[in-house]
């Protein structure tokens, strides 16, 4: 199984001035920007770190996920959340060939943790022997910082100033996130059962 990050999140996305009020920097100077793109790189760094602990997309944004066989033909989990729409469910033969499946084979069931692409009749078509299957969807809770629930804003906003403040060390830590962060994250963590195939 592999996932695909396909578009990424625009800079006009971020909340780059948030993020200077967090750290109370000054204002209203000619270089005011200068830190921008410091600022933008840890505010990326603090929404990755958070997505892979969480499975939740924060900025909407296109995904591609591949993977070798169904684990289940009746309803497949999808590996993150929320997701929107799906794009496109295509098969890759063993030779490389790619055959587009038809939208009206299958359905979304969204879910807050996990979404599942399902069949229209009873299961989802076979995957070809020695191929894939490739499934393409939006994930995210939309497109503007401000489409964030504000816990999860607010703990992207703590984790990129802490990744701010301590940009000088170089010891090695733990890897273990703030407490402020975990708490603000706890009730979006999927708990993941069987393999991931908890339901």
């Amino acid at each position: 199984m592999m996932l695909i990050e396909e578009t990424a999140v625009l800079l006009s996305a971020l909340p780059v001035t948030e993020l200077k009020a967090q750290l109370k920097l000054g204002t209203g100077f000619s270089d005011d920007n200068v830190q921008d793109p410091v600022l933008e790189s840890f505010l990326r760094a603090a929404m990755a770190a958070i997505e892979a602990r969480t499975g939740k997309i924060l900025v909407e944004r296109q995904f591609s996920w591949m993977l070798n066989t169904w684990r289940d033909a009746q309803a497949q989990a999808l590996p993150v959340a929320p997701i929107s729409s799906l794009t496109s469910v295509s098969f890759v033969t063993a030779s490389g060939a790619s055959e587009v499946i038809e939208p009206k084979a299958y359905r979304l069931e969204p879910d807050a943790h996990r979404p599942k692409i399902k069949p229209v009749g009873a299961y989802l078509p076979d995957v070809p022997t020695g191929g894939q299957v490739e499934i393409g969807f939006v994930a995210g809770y939309g497109p503007a910082w401000g489409d964030l629930p504000a816990d999860l804003g607010q703990a992207v906003l703590l984790l990129a100033a802490h990744y701010y403040e301590y940009r000088h060390e170089t010891t090695l830590g733990k890897g273990c996130m703030p407490f402020g962060v975990t708490t603000l994250i706890e009730r979006y963590r999927t708990v993941r059962l069987l393999g991931g195939g908890a339901s």
